[in-house]
C-alpha cells in the first residue's frame, strides 16, 4: 500500500458511508496484516488510526467484519504482498494491558461513587469527630491492657 496516499480516519469514513459517497474499497495485504484504501469521488485514501499511522488488521476476517459494520460489503482484495509468517510492524500487547487498567479504574471509580452516595443518603445522624476520638481512645486503652496482660509489647 503506497504511503503517498492521503489518510482518512474512521469517523470521516463513517460520514462518507452515511452520505453514500464511498464508491469502493481495496483491501491490501501488508507485512503482518491487512490495510484498506477507500475510494470516494475521484480520491483514494488509506484508512488510518488517530496517530496518523496506517491501520492494520492482523486477520482478514476482522477487517471484513469492520467494513460490513460500516456498510461496505463489496470490496476488492489484493493479496500480492501477503506473508502469513510476517509479524505486524508494531505489537499492541500493551493496549490490552492499558484497557484492563482503564476498566479497573472505571470500576473502582463507580464503586467509590456508590459508596459516597450511600453515605450521603444514609438517614442516620452523623457522629461528631470528638465522640469518635473518645470511643477509639477507650478501645485502644482496652487493647493495650489485653496486650500487656498477654506479655506483648505496645
Amino acid at each position: 500500500m503506497a504511503h503517498a496516499l492521503d489518510m482518512i480516519d474512521q469517523h470521516t469514513l463513517e460520514q462518507l458511508v452515511q452520505a453514500n459517497s464511498v464508491r469502493g474499497a481495496n483491501v491490501i495485504a501488508q507485512a503482518g496484516g491487512w490495510g484498506v484504501v477507500i475510494q470516494y469521488g475521484m480520491t483514494e485514501r488509506v484508512l488510518a488510526v488517530r496517530r496518523g499511522h496506517i491501520r492494520i488488521w492482523p486477520k482478514l476476517d476482522t477487517l471484513v467484519a469492520f467494513l460490513r459494520r460500516l456498510g461496505i460489503a463489496r470490496f476488492q482484495v489484493d493479496a500480492t504482498s501477503y506473508d502469513a509468517a510476517a509479524k505486524p510492524a508494531r505489537a499492541r500487547v500493551d493496549a490490552a494491558e492499558r484497557m484492563r487498567h482503564a476498566h479497573e479504574a472505571a470500576a473502582y471509580d463507580r464503586w467509590m461513587r456508590e459508596q459516597v452516595q450511600a453515605s450521603l443518603d444514609d438517614p442516620r445522624p452523623g457522629i461528631p469527630h470528638e465522640q469518635v476520638q473518645q470511643e477509639m481512645a477507650v478501645k485502644k486503652a482496652a487493647l493495650r491492657k489485653r496486650l500487656a496482660r498477654a506479655g506483648g509489647k505496645v
